[in-house]
């Protein structure tokens, strides 16, 4: 099922066979960053929701990559997600035989069923809470706490919400090209996209827009601004991220990524997606990273927030990624 891939680089500690659940967006960004430190040093595979091909074609790189059925999306219904979640437990016994060491969850729902398997088999399970959760913790880090070996959290203020959590740091990712100022701004809304977002902005005179639009159709974009760049996804998103004057982006992994680069970051949260972190969570999260956040979608405030943002500098932070990877290497 598994094939073993080449060791890059040699080390000291005793090689692993290393499967990480990438679940998808900013889950699979984790799982990328985590993946960047653990490469050469233990053998890399990857399980992805079904129909991802973004997760396939950023992770394919370090290892061999399998897909499984993600039970609920973001606006999945009860009635449907139950029904899927009983066939994800039945494709996840088949996806995780006993010779891997280490199962990784990255959250998300997808990561339960085979997280659990893992823990039957008697396979060491580490466990990821999101770095956006700062009021309350995700389902599936609570669900997956009393079977986690580790229990990685991202904040020190994660601890009142999982009190079995180990702080690693954030999981940011490593630089891959070099930062450059490109002069545009980059808007981003993941890999589901952010229309209210991208229709307020489509109402401004800004020139030079680098627009990536997810699950959202961009043809609207399109025809009102063809002086922008517009496109769906990119499995080297890092390279537009490098280039940018400002990033406007949701509440998701891009603000780490453009931590990396340096990038001056604004943040505007999606009242669409009611199962995730919400305002509470950005306005903790923004005060972290320096970025400015914008609580009350209008263009005067996205307007104001981009000038306000180049005012900001970039904090040193602990490399989350490195530590975690570390730790999966010693267990």
């Amino acid at each position: 099922m598994y094939c073993k891939q080449p060791v890059k680089e040699m080390t000291q500690v005793p090689h692993k066979n290393v499967l990480i659940l990438a679940g998808g967006g900013g889950h699979t960004a984790y799982g990328y960053a985590l993946a960047q430190r653990l490469y050469g040093k233990a053998y890399l595979h990857f399980l992805v929701p079904k129909g991802d091909k973004l997760s396939y074609e950023r992770l394919v790189k370090f290892g061999s990559v399998d897909f499984l059925l993600k039970p609920r999306e973001a606006k999945t219904p009860t009635k449907e997600f139950l029904p899927k979640l009983a066939k994800a437990f039945m494709e996840a016994s088949q996806k995780v035989p006993s010779e891997f060491d280490v199962v990784v969850s990255t959250g998300s729902n997808f990561c339960i069923p085979p997280c659990l398997f893992a823990w039957i088999k008697g396979i060491p399970v580490i466990n990821i809470e999101s770095s956006v959760r700062f009021t309350k913790a995700s389902k599936s880090a609570l669900i997956l706490q009393p079977f986690s070996a580790i229990t990685a959290i991202q904040w020190e203020e994660q601890k009142k919400l999982l009190r079995r959590g180990t702080v690693v740091g954030p999981l940011i990712p490593k630089p891959e090209v070099q930062p450059w100022n490109g002069g545009y701004i980059l808007v981003t809304g993941g890999t589901l996209g952010h229309k209210q977002l991208f229709d307020v902005i489509s109402e401004s005179k800004l020139k030079n827009v680098v627009l990536q639009t997810g699950k959202v159709s961009p043809e609207p974009y399109r025809k009102r601004h063809p002086e922008w760049k517009i496109l769906e996804h990119s499995a080297k998103f890092y390279e537009l991220v490098a280039g940018a004057d400002v990033v406007v982006t949701h509440f998701g992994a891009t603000i780490l990524e453009a931590l990396v680069y340096g990038k001056p970051t604004v943040v505007v949260p999606n009242p669409e997606w009611t199962r995730t972190a919400g305002i509470e969570d950005a306005k903790h999260y923004v005060r972290k990273v320096n970025a400015v956040l914008v609580s009350e979608i209008t263009l005067e405030n996205i307007l104001n927030a981009i000038e306000k943002s180049r005012e900001s500098r970039r904090p040193t932070l602990p490399d989350g990624a490195e530590n975690l990877a570390n730790m999966i290497l010693n267990l």
